[in-house]
């Protein structure tokens, strides 16, 4: 049996977004082990940071 894209999509979409969510916020709360490769932030992420 095939699943079609859309199908997935709103099986998975909730999950794969609340996924997404929590790698951000995790991401957002931690530094880079290499000072010289801190990559900037976009704004919408900024607003997860907990300090």
């Amino acid at each position: 049996m095939r699943i079609s894209t859309k199908d997935f999509i709103n099986k998975f979409g909730g999950m794969i977004a609340s996924l997404a969510l929590l790698v951000t916020a995790l991401n957002v709360n931690t530094t880079c082990a290499w000072i010289v490769h801190q990559p900037k932030l976009p704004e919408g992420a900024r607003k997860l940071r907990k300090f």
